[in-house]
Order: C-alpha cells, then structure tokens, then sequence
C-alpha cells in the first residue's frame, strides 16, 4: 500500500511567521504553489498560509474598516506620521493571517487515509510530520499522480 513517505514532497518550500504578506506572495508565486507551511527556526510547523488567506485580506469589508478607521481618525486631527505609514503600507505577517489548527498526518499513514484527511477538512494540502518536525508535504496533485500510477492502490475492499 503506498504511504505519504513514498508520493510526499521532501524538499518543503516554508516561510516564517515573521513573513510578510509580500514575501508570502513572492514565495507562492515563485514556487508555483498554493500554500506554504509556516515553520519557526527550529522546524516546528506553526501554520499554513494560503493563496486563499491572502485573498482575504483583500475583501471589500477588510477596506471598509481601514476606510472607516482613517474617516474616524482623520476627522479634523493631525494624524502621527508613524500611523500614516502603518496604514499606507500592510504590516501583516504570516503569523497574523495563518492557519494554525492544521491536519498533519506522519510517513506511514496511507494515501487513502490522507485523501479522506483532505475531504473531512476541506484542505488541499497536508503538512507530513516526523517527531513534530515537517519533513513532507502532500498535496491533492500528489494523490492524483499516485492515482494514475497505481489506481488499485485508493479500491475500496469491496470491489
């Protein structure tokens, strides 16, 4: 039966949760992927960013608050230099805007196992772990090769 340990990608492109929402954008855009673990100094995955977290930072309520809180705070009062700036550029880190309640799951759980993972939660990804340290990432586009491979390995027993 094929494991995450033999479809998973090893070489696991990560961010800080320092990260700006600039440099979260450059990396998924450089590496041609649609989330990226989010792993403190030591390893230790800590969250997961998105395209779709990004996203949302740019709806049309998150404006409508900045717009309101600038009406607010301009009306008639000199504003600090300091909050000008903050408001001009995002200050938003990886850590502000991360998933933190993730799925894992370790090298030996089996491909079946990690797409029932994926569909319960609605993910696309999912961070592999040994000894709380990443060490993989499976992805749906991992699961559909693996398909393509070897389709016997996700039959159910009972056909």
């Amino acid at each position: 039966m094929l494991d995450a340990a033999s479809v998973m990608t090893r070489f696991v492109v990560t961010a800080s949760p320092d990260a700006t929402m600039g440099e979260l954008a450059k990396i998924l855009s450089q590496h041609a992927i649609s989330g990226v673990p989010i792993a403190d100094k030591d390893g230790t995955l800590v969250g997961m960013v998105s395209e779709g977290d990004l996203m949302r930072q740019f709806t049309h309520s998150s404006e409508q608050r900045r717009a309101w809180w600038l009406h607010m705070l301009a009306d008639g009062d000199d504003l600090a230099p300091e909050f000008l700036e903050y408001v001009r550029l995002d200050h938003r880190r990886a850590r502000d805007m991360m998933q933190s309640r993730l799925v894992t799951a370790t090298e030996d759980t089996s491909l079946p196992q990690i797409a029932e993972l994926m569909g319960q939660n609605h993910i696309k990804r999912v961070p592999i772990l040994k000894d709380g340290k990443l060490v993989g990432i499976v992805t749906r586009a991992d699961l559909v090769k693996a398909v393509a491979r070897m389709p016997e390995a996700f039959a159910h027993p009972n056909t």
